[in-house]
């Protein structure tokens, strides 16, 4: 079992859903947590309840991370709160469908802002904290390497932070602080049809949906592990490879 006590963890958009689930898995092996959201405040206030139950500090911090100075002002409450920051996921996302005949600038640059500047910034910011043998976790997606036509925007952004992952990792190896991501499959479904859920099953090996639970073993493994560094891990049943 992983062992992160003692460590200190950054969630974004970690109110519900998938950040719920790697907050929890980061204080179920020990770690305190401070858990970021934009605007689910009853769902961020429950999920810090669930984490503190289970013997956790927990602290609450909401932030817009489309607007820079917002990030800045994050970080530093975070080092109020804490002193230091051992662990930064990067969860928060925007998910919009933006088919290529239709999409217009401010589609594109909302869903940059978030997705792909904010993640950068996000690390920029985190770095006065973080000590030698820190770890970034950057959820991405395995669109970024096999793209949706109606996604547009979504799969460039998530391809950008991909791309923000290794140079950053090969920036920061140097201060031993690793950064790697995690990018999931066929995890949770928006707004696709049943078909549109067979045809994606089609091509998964492993033939079935995968769990937040798998993508939170995930990030918890590179969270840990400190020889590894520059790394995009696919949690997707096999589907790109």
């Amino acid at each position: 079992m992983i062992d992160l006590s003692g460590k200190i963890a950054l969630v974004t958009g970690a109110s519900q859903r998938l950040g719920k689930a790697i907050a929890t898995a980061l204080a179920r092996s020990g770690a305190d947590v401070a858990l970021h959201y934009h605007a689910s405040a009853d769902a961020a206030r429950a999920a810090a309840d669930e984490l503190r139950a289970l013997g956790r500090r927990v602290e609450l911090f909401q932030a817009d991370l489309a607007q820079p100075e917002r990030i800045e002002a994050l970080f530093a409450q975070v080092r109020d709160a804490f002193g230091r920051l051992d662990i930064l996921v990067n969860n928060a996302a925007r998910y919009e469908r933006t088919p290529i005949d239709t999409l217009t600038a401010e589609q594109w640059d909302a869903q940059m802002a978030l997705d792909a500047r904010a993640p950068a910034l996000c690390i920029r910011f985190a770095l006065p904290l973080m000590p030698a043998g820190s770890a970034v976790v950057n959820i991405t997606d395995v669109s970024a390497d096999r793209p949706w036509g109606g996604y547009v925007a979504y799969c460039a952004a998530k391809a950008a932070l991909q791309a923000v992952t290794r140079a950053a990792a090969r920036a920061l190896a140097p201060r031993s602080i690793r950064v790697n991501a995690v990018a999931p499959g066929a995890i949770l479904w928006q707004d696709e049809s049943p078909d549109d859920r067979q045809a994606v099953l089609r091509h998964v090996p492993l033939g079935r949906t995968g769990t937040p639970d798998d993508v939170a073993q995930a990030v918890l493994f590179l969270a840990a592990n400190d020889y590894v560094t520059g790394q995009t891990l696919r949690v997707d049943g096999g589907w790109v490879m």
